[in-house]
């Protein structure tokens, strides 16, 4: 146990939903450290149902002051005062609602009124104050404001003097704690983000199941016709044998088909469709640090570099090419890509009505947002990874790349400064700068799908070590458990 009074305080000024570091957190310190767990954040999205039956982790959510979707003007207006409401709130709830505890735990950014609130609660409760710098707050704001904006230089300020503040600090990356040591004074431990154990490779079983769940969303596109809309799956009849069929999978009851791409449980038979699309996933936050418009345009570029290779460089869009592909049988070196993009955020409107006006005949592309649960099963039933996150400081690293690993998920990345620490290129994933760099990737790697990809294959095998080296379990065990330990103590000297 961490300190005399047993508790703990996790702080978010987010949706808790969209913040899995620090769930994990709050979960280890209740498993491991056999904490009291107060967590603080903003309601909104559903966090992972293990944190909310914890017996031992007690969520404190609260509301935003004004709905989002503000025209900009107003929301400038308006700014001060929700930055009045939320330190008045957040105080409360910090000093009032929940018992006093042995530390602080908080995720930065944002910093304002994080930093200043959690401080003076820190004063007046007797806590430690530790910070977890998933990124700097003054850089987010550069990329709308411009990076010599004199607010950007106060929010700096502010960031560097409340953060020396703190008796104790985490970060993801070594770059990111070479930056905090060299220019800031702060002295931080590495904490990588791990995935817990429930991103983990499925069962074909598995994916079946999850794409019955998931069939209308992946097969009838709204407004749109494409090359993966044709809302494959068959309603059962009940009659033995039957089969029903999904976009990828099969599943015949009580009997057995050919095919080495199969699963057989208790006489039932579950198999690959032939001639399946192959399933590519991006995570993304729909936010200006990650540019969606790479993955539109490498789509585009290898759905004219295939027409070209097969000599069909002059065929138009229409139905008939369409259902083409919709015939299972067809043979084809390259395969259609279906692109599976979770995430919610502000510009994911706008990107939308951009790929519902492109017409290629080998790519199609769903939108979606997930629960905590079908997340990483759909992980596990994709066949590559695409993460766009290049990092407005370019210091940290994308968390979504960490659970593909978990999944056992190969990765095409944006190539930026310290995004090696994670993905090494030609052995767990490959690095990109370009959309067309992008595009020959998606055509070496699935050339042949889905029994000759070598390249894929060794991928695969890259991620699915990275992914089981070490957990969130283990990575908190050795590097925040000793330093939790240390604060709480030392506020009690």
């Amino acid at each position: 146990m961490i300190g005399k009074r047993g508790r703990a305080a996790v702080v978010v000024m987010g949706d808790l939903g969209r913040s899995p570091r620090m769930q994990y957190h709050a979960l280890s310190l209740a498993r491991q450290a056999g904490l009291e767990v107060d967590l603080v954040a903003f309601a909104g999205t559903e966090p992972h149902v293990e944190l909310l039956q914890h017996l031992h982790v007690h969520l404190h959510l609260m509301r935003a002051p004004f709905p989002q979707g503000l025209p900009r003007i107003l929301y400038l207006l308006l700014l001060p005062l929700k930055l009045v409401i939320q330190f008045m709130t957040l105080l409360w709830v910090l000093c009032v609602q929940i018992s006093a505890p042995d530390f602080f735990l908080v995720q930065n950014p944002p910093s304002i009124p994080l930093l200043t609130v959690v401080r003076l609660a820190c004063w007046i409760r007797k806590a430690a104050f530790v910070i977890d710098w998933h990124n700097f707050g003054y850089t987010i704001l550069a990329l709308s404001l411009g990076s010599s904006h004199p607010l950007v230089k106060i929010y700096f300020w502010y960031e560097r003097g409340y953060g020396k503040m703190a008796n104790g600090h985490l970060c993801v990356t070594k770059a990111m704690q070479h930056e905090l040591a060299q220019n800031w004074g702060i002295r931080a431990t590495v904490v990588y983000d791990r995935s817990p154990e429930f991103f983990h490779p499925i069962s074909l079983i598995a994916k079946h199941e999850l794409f019955c769940r998931l069939d209308t969303a992946l097969t009838h596109p709204v407004g749109i016709r494409d090359c993966c809309g044709d809302g494959l799956m068959e309603v059962p009849n009940y009659e033995v044998p039957y089969v029903c069929h999904t976009l990828f999978t099969s599943y015949t009851k009580g009997g057995d088909i050919d095919g080495a791409w199969k699963e057989i449980q208790e006489g039932d038979c579950y198999s690959y469709r032939e001639g399946r699309p192959a399933l590519i996933v991006s995570s993304t936050s729909w936010t200006a640090d990650e540019d969606f418009g790479i993955l539109l345009e490498a789509a585009t570029m290898y759905d004219r570099r295939v027409a070209a290779l097969l000599g069909e460089i002059n065929a138009d869009f229409s139905d008939r090419a369409v259902e083409s592909y919709f015939n299972t049988g067809t043979q084809n070196p390259f395969p259609r890509l279906l692109f599976v993009v979770t995430g919610k955020g502000p510009m994911r409107a706008m990107y939308e009505e951009r790929i519902h006006k492109l017409r290629l005949q080998r790519v199609a592309f769903r939108t979606m947002w997930l629960s905590a649960e079908d997340y990483p099963q759909l992980l596990g039933a994709a066949d590559l990874g695409v993460c766009l996150h290049t990092s407005s400081s370019g210091l940290d690293l994308p968390m979504k790349v960490v659970d593909m690993f978990g999944c056992g998920l190969p990765v095409c990345a944006v190539s930026y400064s310290c995004i090696r620490e994670l993905v090494k290129d030609q052995d767990n994933g490959l690095l990109f700068s370009s959309p067309s760099e992008l595009a020959n990737q998606l055509l070496d790697l699935f050339k042949g799908f889905p029994q000759a990809c070598d390249l894929l294959a060794t991928l695969r095998t890259g991620a699915l070590a990275s992914g089981s080296a070490t957990r969130w379990d283990d990575e908190w065990r050795e590097h925040v458990l000793p330093l939790l330990t240390k604060v709480a103590g030392g506020r009690e000297q």
